[in-house]
């Protein structure tokens, strides 16, 4: 984590107006944001080395979906340090369950908070792992 910011952030989600809405959200608040629109592109970031502190994913996308996302991050050892956060509209208990056992740490529904909510958990994730 550089000097210069709060932490750096790599989005992943197939919505472009969200991406760019979240960009400009965590950007505001003084973080370096590196964005994507499939988890080809993250995965692609990622192995050209890109070191996040977060990864915000969402769950439902075409192609390759957030778990599979997970899946390769483990395989492949990608963003082993970030805080992994699910922002999804996925509610459901089985799904948090098995985000979790994937290796997320927080899953966020989308519906329930303001994008500055968003926010302030992803850095609260960030600080827990500068912590640990």
């Amino acid at each position: 984590m550089t000097d210069a910011t709060k932490g750096t952030i790599l989005l992943v989600d197939d919505d472009k107006f969200l991406v760019d809405m979240y960009s400009m959200k965590f950007t505001g608040q003084g973080y370096t944001v590196q964005a994507c629109v499939s988890v080809d592109d993250a995965l692609k970031v990622l192995r050209e080395g890109f070191v996040p502190d977060a990864i915000v994913f969402d769950l439902v996308m075409p192609e390759h979906d957030g778990f599979a996302f997970l899946e390769s991050l483990r395989k492949e050892n990608l963003g082993t340090n970030a805080a992994r956060i699910a922002l999804t509209n996925e509610s459901d208990d089985a799904v948090k369950a098995k985000v979790t056992e994937l290796g997320a740490d927080r899953m966020i529904v989308k519906a329930s908070m303001i994008p500055s909510e968003v926010v302030y958990i992803v850095g609260e994730e960030i600080s827990r792992r500068h912590k640990a």
